[in-house]
């Protein structure tokens, strides 16, 4: 099959739009209608439904457009690699990871990559689904629990644990409990339980709301709930790696927190000597290489 062709019906499948196609490909709508017609006639189907606001696919065409993406990414992550094996560290790097680590730990801490290498650009997709790598819908994840995709390179980045937290402002006006029935008295900021959430953040949830909770805000993710606790509505449920960009917050009931949650970071095999990766990578480890060692200096204080 006509390669040149395929690549045209995408960036028409991906437009919804001759004219548009024909501009991100410096070609006339004629050459690309005629393109189209001749794929068309070459498979014996029609893959696009014609109207006047644009092109739909065809049950055909969405077959063919799931094949030609796949193609894509492929030849994007070839041509990465290709470019990866210059000196220098630039291009698009597409990073997975949750909202609240990617919002509150990482992204505070990306101006050191890039004054490190100016030329990245970086792609930080925040989302609680578990983004397929080796599909290639992300180049990197950093998530809460080890990945069961096969062909990814994986390491252990740290552990994290869900405690409880308030601010001086609020614990001052309204006490601190002293043990985990007392709870009751206080509001409760935490991820609904329904929500998309490690399961040791749920539990913890789950065993606190055992203690008659009667006053509760509830968000989807942990940038809500520190907002929450930052605004001093109550004590909230946030994962442990915030004490050092927020020394403010105030550990309630010490001994009531979760079981250890480990933090991965991950990358599929044919990126293994991808500069812009190893780069990331590099980066990530020197940060968790600083943020224990002000964990330990502050404990030991």
């Amino acid at each position: 099959m006509d390669w040149d062709k395929l690549r045209i019906f995408h960036a028409v499948a991906d437009a919804g739009s001759l004219t548009h196609a024909g501009d991100k490909l410096n070609l006339s709508q004629s050459a690309v209608s005629r393109q189209i017609r001749g794929l068309e006639e070459q498979l014996n189907t029609n893959l696009f439904h014609r109207h006047a606001r644009g092109l739909i696919l065809t049950e055909q065409g969405e077959l063919l457009f799931d094949a030609t993406r796949s193609m894509t990414k492929r030849v994007d992550a070839a041509t990465a690699r290709i470019r990866d094996s210059e000196e220098e560290v630039f291009g698009q790097l597409r990073v997975t990871t949750t909202t609240a680590f990617g919002t509150l730990w990482l992204a505070p801490r990306m101006p050191k990559l890039y004054e490190k290498y100016p030329d990245l650009s970086v792609d930080l997709m925040l989302e609680e689904r578990v983004l397929d790598l080796p599909m290639r819908e992300a180049d990197v994840a950093i998530r809460m629990k080890e990945p069961s995709q096969a062909d990814l390179i994986r390491k252990k980045l740290m552990m994290i644990r869900m405690c409880l937290y308030a601010t001086p402002a609020y614990l001052a006006a309204s006490g601190t409990p002293k043990r985990l029935e007392d709870i009751q008295d206080h509001r409760l900021i935490c991820q609904n339980t329904d929500s998309a959430q490690v399961a040791a953040g749920q539990n913890l949830v789950q065993q606190i709301m055992l203690n008659d909770v009667r006053s509760l805000l509830t968000v989807n993710n942990y940038f809500g709930v520190l907002q929450g606790v930052l605004h001093d509505l109550g004590i909230g449920v946030l994962p442990d790696y915030l004490v050092q960009d927020f020394p403010n917050l105030v550990q309630v009931l010490p001994d009531t927190e979760s079981a250890d949650v480990p933090v991965f970071l991950a990358y599929p095999e044919e990126l293994r000597q991808s500069k812009r990766v190893a780069a990331f990578r590099d980066f990530v480890q020197d940060e968790i290489i600083t943020y224990r060692k002000r964990m330990r200096d502050k404990e030991n204080a």
